[in-house]
């Protein structure tokens, strides 16, 4: 059975996904491609601020701060 994608801000802590999309305006699509946010990477939600943004994630062995506007441009993949 396959898993329906949702957007990596959707995510709970402590959840993994494998990114299946990256959408969004062509500066934002081009910035997250340069973090190594691309199709087929896993990346998991380590932790929420406080105040719910930003999120922070562990992908390719490095953990990265991401806006939740962001977050919602990135469509990931349940295990």
């Amino acid at each position: 059975m396959k898993r329906t994608p949702l957007p990596l801000k959707d995510l709970q802590p402590g959840q993994s996904g494998k990114i299946t999309r990256v959408s969004g305006t062509p500066e934002i699509k081009h910035r997250l491609l340069e973090m190594g946010l691309t199709q087929g990477t896993p990346v998991r939600l380590v932790r929420v601020a406080p105040l719910g943004d930003p999120l922070e994630l562990h992908v390719r062995g490095y953990r990265l701060s991401l806006r939740k506007s962001e977050a919602a441009s990135v469509t990931v993949e349940e295990p």
